[in-house]
């Protein structure tokens, strides 16, 4: 739950910058990196906004080829 929040507090951050092109069909993937602490806090460490789409393991071999080839 508090990664969840995490991500939805730094998306309505921002939400004017997202699509400024006002497409009707439009996609960002954005990376986040946590770290959770010996008192499970969750820490956001970093947002990028070209993460490594790379197919390092089996489901990401699965998930990412669906992801980015429907569009």
């Amino acid at each position: 739950m508090q990664m969840k929040s995490i991500v939805e507090v730094t998306m309505m951050a921002v939400r004017r910058k997202l699509n400024t092109g006002n497409w009707e069909y439009c996609m960002e993937v954005f990376g986040y990196d946590f770290i959770v602490d010996e008192e499970f806090k969750v820490w956001l460490i970093e947002i990028n906004t070209n993460p490594c789409l790379e197919e390092s393991s089996k489901l990401l071999e699965a998930l990412l080829p669906r992801m980015i080839g429907s569009f």
